[in-house]
């Protein structure tokens, strides 16, 4: 097995985490900035939803993703029988011992892909609960630690609703991102028939190149690397402006602000960097928070997705500016006086906290900008005021 070890260094994990991505794009065909956010959920302890329609690798991706890492595996297909001892696992009577003894269900293993999950029932569904956030499941009374790394990655179809139960939002949040793989384009199929070509099985299948234990010293660096107080105003900032959007009824959730925090430390991780960036944080915005958002029925029927409201968010949201220098939180704010001021030279954050509060209705007079922010002339942020006015007496003359 080629196996790549790791320690508790940035750079190390970082290419780590390249040579899996490398292996995974030997047998699937999955775009980067989805991988991406995949393996940031599984390095941020997290879990993923996969929505999308049938054929495009779901599962293949999943199951490529753990035997890449060297990660168990085992896939889950729910079904509206399916109980939730079908999951935990059970108490069976042990004839020559003379007792009961517990056998432990699928999933007691590091990747679990729950398939079609939204096809089995709510009591089912919820069975997985317990183990996603606490890592363990109760039986009989006894509890039983899952085995570390666990990650649950499920999969739901958009189509085809009939007979299936729709996630609870309670549940919904707890993936750390949802995401779809989608279509590829004619290069990425012409690629996938050529795979297909150079194999003799139905399935691909990839060996690993690092194994459980050095997911685990990633984990572990991912919770080493800094996010300065700006970077988390500014994550808060997002998730205030998705609850005080007319279009949603419920925004994102404290537990969401947590979870794109970890998400962001960990995009950091792969990128080699030992501190987040709004970059991290925009990248990873509507994978981590559109699925959390509640939109009300008027948005509904008026065919809004929470995607909507995130990117209106982080269209509204001033970005930080954060350099370098700012990796170690004891100097924020100190030395580098972009930290305390925002991208467009305006005053700091602080002085405008609670602008995200006032309750706006969208816009559509404003443009995005290529940053993300988004202003309502058009004009691109940080542009002065001054320049503007020697332009238009230039044109005047």
């Amino acid at each position: 097995m080629d196996e790549t070890n790791v320690t508790a260094d940035a750079d190390d994990a970082a290419a780590a985490v390249r040579t899996v991505v490398e292996r995974i794009e030997e047998a699937a065909v999955v775009d980067r900035s989805v991988l991406h956010a995949m393996l940031s959920a599984v390095l941020a302890r997290g879990h993923v939803l996969l929505e999308d329609v049938p054929g495009t690798g779901k599962t293949v991706t999943a199951r490529v993703i753990a035997e890449a890492m060297g990660l168990g595996f085992k896939r889950i297909q729910f079904t509206p029988d399916l109980l939730p001892s079908d999951v935990t696992g059970s108490m069976v009577y042990d004839e020559h011992a003379g007792e009961f003894e517990f056998a432990k269900g699928p999933v007691f293993t590091n990747v679990v892909l729950a398939d079609e999950i939204n096809r089995a029932p709510p009591k089912t569904q919820a069975a997985l609960l317990e183990a996603m956030e606490e890592r363990q499941v109760s039986v009989d009374g006894t509890t039983y630690e899952l085995p570390e790394p666990f990650v649950v990655i499920a999969t739901q179809n958009p189509i085809e609703q009939e007979g299936t139960f729709r996630l609870p939002e309670a549940q919904r949040d707890r993936f750390s991102v949802k995401t779809s793989l989608g279509y590829p384009d004619v290069e990425g199929e012409m690629g996938l028939l050529e795979r297909r070509s150079n194999r003799r099985t139905l399935a691909p299948s990839v060996d690993p190149v690092i194994d459980a234990e050095t997911v685990r010293v990633i984990q572990e660096t991912t919770e080493a690397v800094t996010v300065d107080e700006s970077v988390r105003r500014y994550i808060i900032d997002l998730a205030r402006a998705t609850r005080t959007d007319q279009r949603a009824e419920i925004g994102v959730s404290p537990r969401g602000v947590q979870r794109v925090f970890e998400a962001a430390r960990a995009a950091a991780l792969i990128d080699g960097r030992t501190y987040v960036t709004p970059d991290d944080v925009k990248r990873l915005a509507q994978p981590a928070m559109a699925h959390r958002v509640v939109l009300t029925t008027e948005a509904t029927v008026e065919g809004v997705d929470g995607k909507d409201v995130v990117r209106y968010a982080l269209n509204s949201v001033d970005v930080p500016a954060v350099s370098p220098a700012a990796s170690d939180p004891e100097d924020a704010g100190t030395d580098d006086p972009g930290l305390d001021s925002r991208s467009d030279g305006s005053e700091p954050r602080g002085g405008q906290a609670d602008r995200t509060d006032q309750r706006h209705e969208p816009d559509d007079r404003s443009t995005p900008n290529g940053d993300g922010s988004r202003s309502s002339d058009g004009h691109t942020p940080g542009a002065s005021e001054a320049d503007d006015a020697w332009e238009w007496e230039q044109d005047a003359e």
